[in-house]
């Protein structure tokens, strides 16, 4: 069996950091916005930190002078006149601070937007990229739901850890650092009673953080096996019925929605508790503040003014807040951890087929086809194909039969080098294709898939998928040779989804058509027509015959009538070939061959019975 491909583990503790430098090196690749980015979050924050100043400034320099002035004359009976000069420069200093903070607060959403669009983008297409280099090795050990939640659910999260937690991580660290600058200018005394709070509420809201991660991902996990559980059950009811397991399988629901409800549970719990318990300690903390702050306002003489009072208690119940940003974002972070690792270790991932260094072009190939003592396993210790000898010459039509298993289809794999033999030699014109490059062999190929498969668009475009710059003219042609003419004036019809508007037999010719319109050297089939029907099979054998004529050609088929009049017919049983010759030749001997063809012949003769009776 081959092995599923495993995620790259950051196993160090310290995991979180190399994935985090590896991410901001695709956010920083937009210098220029990403410092724009960084610069308004922190202006953000710093005037944030600016507010209980203003506030300070206004009670000590304008409310309390002027009470202190007034004082005597209202004592006299005078209502005296409100000097509103002072108060008046206070309130447009506020609006010109909030001014500045919505201009900040407006770039940098944007910024944010366009580095979580960028990053995506990027991570995307070299994903992408990298998945069209990689062999079919890769592919046969990967599941294609794995590689599309890495190219949707997780880039998303990973670049919104990147843009908006990282937002959420500066903007906090930036008020942390102001508002703690300032408490210790205007008194250390009062700021150690604050920052003392500080290590202890970081360490508990990551904590509280970090468990409702855990939580959360046990809820996820099990859902998961929720939904799969309900899809099998609900589409095997009608087991479940006959086999009188309708209870059983009901109680290993509710055994699933149980564990599910206490996830679920614990993880709000958490949730509910991050918020009040940090405005608690930071109430706590606000209290201390007023009392001490108190004491030393009305002290003769004051050892603070009540605008550093006011001031100091702002920052008191203030700065508590950027410490649920940053828990949030280390929390964020680890969940994002998991879905950055298969994400780099898709583009970490290297192509097992690659050119060799010094590796030249073919030249046009003729099509002559060689093994030398050539083995080949999928997984080390256990071949699938040994020491294999064939000499084909260019221009032969060769026939693979066989049972499933047998290594047909690897045979196939290598010499379209999908694969690379384990041992021994592949000779193409006499030359070991391991000196040639990938592309210049596969050029001269042409590929027919047991299930053809159509890309959304026009029939066109499906025909000339391999070679572009066709001309209608030649599309026609090659129509006209796999005897699809039909389609000629039907090249601007959609042909759907994985050409979901046409019949496996219309989109086999095609495949057929798009295989000839490259002009192979080299033609392969592997089980074209095993998926559709027999009247069908008739009209593609005209298709087949012409496809072949002079040029080398590789045909893996069950159904034994397609492959009677090629060259040469080959049985390949447990990774060898244990026949060699024509049709005749192998019926007159009759050992392997004759024994699948003489099953095929009554299995044909029982299936025509059961159609005229």
């Amino acid at each position: 069996m081959i092995q599923k491909i495993q995620d790259q583990q950051f196993t160090d503790k310290r995991a979180l950091l190399p994935f985090l430098k590896r991410l901001l090196v695709y956010a920083t690749k937009q210098k220029q916005w990403f410092r724009l980015f960084i610069f308004t979050i922190i202006m953000v924050g710093i005037f944030d930190a600016i507010y209980p100043l203003i506030w300070r400034y206004y009670l000590d320099e304008a409310i309390i002078p002027l009470l202190k002035q007034y004082t005597p004359l209202l004592q006299k009976g005078i209502t005296p006149a409100v000097d509103a000069l002072k108060l008046a420069g206070f309130a447009s200093l506020f609006i010109l601070t909030g001014s500045v903070q919505v201009i900040g607060v407006y770039f940098f959403v944007k910024y944010a937007g366009y580095i979580q669009e960028q990053v995506m983008y990027e991570l995307r297409r070299e994903m992408f990229v990298r998945l069209q280099q990689l062999s079919f090795s890769f592919f046969d050990r990967s599941a294609q739901g794995w590689l599309l939640s890495r190219i949707t659910s997780d880039t998303e999260r990973v670049t919104e850890l990147v843009s908006w937690g990282l937002l959420e991580f500066t903007w906090g660290l930036t008020m942390i650092i102001a508002c703690s600058s300032a408490m210790l200018y205007y008194d250390w005394r009062l700021a150690l009673i604050v920052l003392i709070t500080l290590p202890l509420l970081i360490a508990l809201s990551i904590k509280i953080s970090l468990l409702i991660l855990h939580y959360s991902r046990q809820s996820s996990h099990i859902n998961s096996e929720i939904t799969a559980t309900f899809n099998e059950h609900v589409a095997g009811v009608e087991t479940n019925k006959v086999t009188a397991q309708e209870q059983r399988v009901s109680n290993n629901f509710a055994s699933l929605t149980n564990r599910m409800r206490a996830s679920s549970y614990k993880s709000a719990f958490f949730t509910a508790l991050n918020m009040p318990l940090v405005i608690f300690i930071g109430s706590i903390a606000g209290g201390i503040v007023l009392y001490v702050g108190g004491q030393m306002a009305m002290a003769i003489p004051a050892g603070i003014t009540v605008g550093t009072l006011a001031a100091f208690f702002n920052y008191a119940t203030q700065i508590f807040w950027p410490i649920l940003d940053i828990a949030s974002f280390y929390g964020a972070a680890q969940n994002s951890l998991s879905a950055g690792e298969r994400i780099f270790s898709l583009i970490d991932e290297q192509p097992e087929i690659t050119d060799k260094p010094n590796a030249t072009d073919f030249d046009t190939i003729e099509g002559n086809i060689q093994f030398a003592n050539l083995s080949f396993a999928y997984v080390p210790d256990k071949p699938v194909l040994h020491n294999i000898n064939l000499n084909i010459k260019a221009g032969t039509s060769v026939a693979l039969v066989g049972a499933t298993g047998g290594g047909k289809s690897s045979l196939i794999n290598l010499v379209c080098r999908f694969y690379e033999p384990t041992s021994g030699a592949l000779l193409i014109d006499g030359t070991d294709y391991l000196t040639k490059t990938v592309r210049s062999l596969r050029t001269q190929l042409g590929v027919v898939l047991q299930t053809p498969h159509l890309f959304s668009g026009t029939i066109r475009d499906n025909i000339k998928y391999g070679r572009n710059q066709a001309t209608d003219q030649e599309i026609a042609d090659a129509l006209k040779q796999v005897g699809a003419e039909q389609f000629i004036a039907q090249l601007d019809d959609e042909v759907g989804e994985g050409g979901s508007r046409l019949s496996m037999g219309e989109r086999q010719l095609l495949s057929f058509a798009r295989a000839i319109l490259t002009n192979p050297r080299i033609l392969i089939m592997d089980e074209a027509t095993s998926a559709i029907d027999t009247l069908t099979e008739a009209v593609i054998q005209r298709g087949i015959a012409q496809m072949v004529s002079g040029r080398t050609s590789l045909i893996i088929a069950h159904r034994l009538s397609t492959i009677k009049h090629c060259d040469r017919i080959l049985v390949v049983k447990n990774g060898a070939i244990v026949e060699d010759g024509t049709h005749a030749q192998l019926i007159k001997q009759q050992s392997h061959y004759y024994q699948l063809y003489t099953q095929y012949a009554e299995q044909e003769t029982n299936l025509s019975l059961i159609v005229n009776d």
